[in-house]
């Protein structure tokens, strides 16, 4: 069985992401950010949700709704994404996990969305449905999805801003919010603002992205 590395901060926030990793045939291994880790001898990469990342890495100051930043965090996953994209190893990257990546490229976030009717960061039902996306063809969410529009839950108040180099954007929200990244030219990097680990228990549609991830890994 394939081995995927899921880096996390707080230890509570890790079962969903392991459930819909090992529900999908792979191994799950989840090991705290506390120092320097390596992708050797794993399959795939997932990065989580979580804490807003620096805004410094991107040349900003830091905004009043922003949070205190976890540069130790920061720093082991933008190395773990080097070790990923120069190895052509699979990402799967989640909420915040899109964000980083996003940065990693030379992009930028916003750093609080004015309006969070859509995307609420309180919401009580982690697996709610709070609006549409519209997939963008030939990308690989697209492919994916098998589909040009999928209900997705939403649980975050930055986005992508500019986006990194080498990165496509395959989704937006209705109200034009970035919802999924990619990049081409590797074989499986795929990032999604929304929370898909907490959709796939009562929408099996979700379950479609953690399945090509393990095909990817395998």
């Amino acid at each position: 069985m394939k081995r995927v590395l899921i880096p996390f901060r707080h230890e509570r926030k890790v079962q969903p992401y392991h459930e819909a990793v090992c529900a999908a045939g792979l191994e799950a291994v989840p090991v705290f950010t506390g120092g320097r880790l390596s992708l050797d001898r794993f399959a795939g990469l997932l990065l989580m949700g979580g804490t807003d990342v620096n805004p410094e890495r991107y040349g900003e100051q830091a905004q009043p709704e922003t949070e205190k930043p976890d540069d130790e965090r920061d720093a082991i996953e933008l190395e773990l994404i080097e070790q990923a994209i120069k190895n052509d190893l699979p990402l799967f990257a989640i909420c915040r996990g899109l964000q980083i990546l996003n940065v990693y490229h030379g992009g930028t976030l916003i750093q609080h969305l004015s309006d969070l009717t859509q995307h609420d960061p309180e919401t009580q039902d982690k697996a709610a449905r709070a609006h549409e996306i519209s997939i963008a063809q030939e990308t690989l969410l697209r492919e994916i999805a098998g589909t040009e529009r999928w209900e997705v839950n939403s649980r975050h108040h930055q986005a992508a801003g500019r986006i990194g180099a080498a990165l496509r954007i395959s989704a937006h929200a209705e109200d034009g919010t970035v919802e999924g990244l990619e990049r081409p030219d590797r074989t499986f990097v795929v990032a999604v603002q929304w929370h898909p680990e907490d959709q796939v228990a009562q929408d099996p549609e979700h379950r479609k992205l953690f399945l090509r991830f393990a095909e990817m890994c395998r």
